[in-house]
């Protein structure tokens, strides 16, 4: 059944439904969507947060961590409070403060061949927020499989890497046609590479960006281009890539 939007949401998102691209109708749009975030770290925090305070109406968190202190410089929905909890019990806890009128699910469960498939179905778009390439190539598959809309996220010391993906279009390349193989773990690796926090929140703050156009179906995404961020030097440049001749896609 769709949501409509009431008194107190007119006025929760006045801020977003005055800007000419979005109005009653996009934020319709946007709070009948369902988003599936895979991680909820460095990545996940920041697009949890701010797809909820947009008003996504339904958002799915799969981790199976625990809170670790080192992990609270960066990951802006814990405090120290939550040292030793399931991430995604306080990520729902704190949701339903920030927004008590959506859905959130979750799933304390490592993303895995055997459960992913039965998960993503549910949703509109996926939100790549993990820390390996392992997972980020399921999501691959799986998003492929199931045409859905794919924004994947990494980072790394001062940088920060971004891809939407559109499944529902024959054209649309894959993270496959991208890395021809699987990189290495050790360079999404923050206890030995290192992580700026202001890195990891901007770059979950962008995947929301384009998860938000996505939905409303305004300006231009990424599609066939990697975002790549050098934040320590200012560079932000696109780079286009092509569908691959036997790729899976």
């Amino acid at each position: 059944m769709k949501k409509n939007l009431n008194k107190n949401s007119l006025i929760r998102y006045s801020r977003q439904i005055i800007l000419k691209n979005i109005g009653t109708i996009g934020q319709k749009k946007i709070l009948n969507s369902k988003v599936l975030i895979v991680g909820a770290g460095g990545l996940g925090c920041p697009v949890a947060d701010l797809l909820a305070r947009s008003g996504v109406g339904e958002i799915g968190i799969i981790d199976y961590d625990k809170v670790s202190l080192s992990n609270i410089h960066r990951q802006t929905l814990y405090t120290t409070n939550d040292v030793n909890k399931y991430k995604v019990n306080v990520v729902k806890k704190r949701l339903n403060l920030i927004n008590k009128d959506i859905k959130i699910n979750t799933y304390n469960k490592k993303a895995n061949e055997k459960n992913l498939n039965n998960i993503i179905k549910n949703y509109n778009l996926i939100v790549d927020g993990s820390d390996n390439f392992k997972t980020k190539f399921l999501l691959n598959k799986f998003s492929l499989k199931l045409k859905k809309i794919l924004i994947v996220g990494a980072i790394s010391k001062f940088d920060g890497h971004i891809f939407t993906f559109d499944f529902n279009s024959r054209k649309s390349p894959c993270l496959k046609c991208f890395y021809q193989s699987e990189p290495s773990d050790d360079i999404l690796n923050c206890e030995t590479e290192g992580i700026l926090g202001s890195t990891a929140n901007i770059v979950g703050a962008l995947q929301v960006n384009e998860i938000l156009k996505k939905i409303l179906n305004i300006g231009r995404d990424l599609k066939s281009n990697i975002l790549i961020l050098d934040l320590l030097n200012l560079n932000f440049r696109k780079v286009l890539f092509k569908k691959r001749k036997n790729c899976i896609c």
